[in-house]
């Protein structure tokens, strides 16, 4: 294995480190300041909770003052999911909804009873 080789594989180990460090709770890598990784961890969750409370402000309303840390308590140490900030913000929805905190969500919605289709406005007007 080449030189180049040996310090690429090293360089994405630390990466790896480093990432896992920031949002998944791991242990600091050596060399680097524990206290700036917290601060920027710190950071990283709080851009998620913004996002998730753009996206659920339903929650934001239900927990009050106690969002940002019900939301921190749910994020510290887990990364965010492959779906995305959708998947954060279900996830946590279903944290709490298992914890109590959050009713069921409601089921379909019932099917309309049979009966003559409602008239639709056609963008072309009427047929000839």
């Amino acid at each position: 294995m080449s030189d180049d080789a040996v310090a690429r594989e090293a360089l994405a180990r630390a990466q790896t480190a480093l990432v896992a460090a920031l949002v998944a709770g791991e242990e600091a890598p050596r060399g680097f300041d524990r206290e700036r990784l917290r601060i920027q961890e710190s950071s990283l969750i709080s851009k998620r909770r913004r996002t998730v409370a753009r996206l659920r402000p339903d929650l934001v309303a239900l927990l009050g003052d106690g969002f940002a840390a019900e939301f921190d308590a749910y994020a510290r140490g887990r990364p965010k999911p492959q779906g995305g900030s959708h998947a954060d913000a279900r996830d946590f929805a279903e944290r709490l909804r298992v914890a109590g905190r959050l009713p069921e969500e409601p089921g379909p919605a019932p099917a309309s009873p049979p009966g003559p289709e409602p008239r639709r406005w056609s963008l072309f007007g009427r047929r000839r």
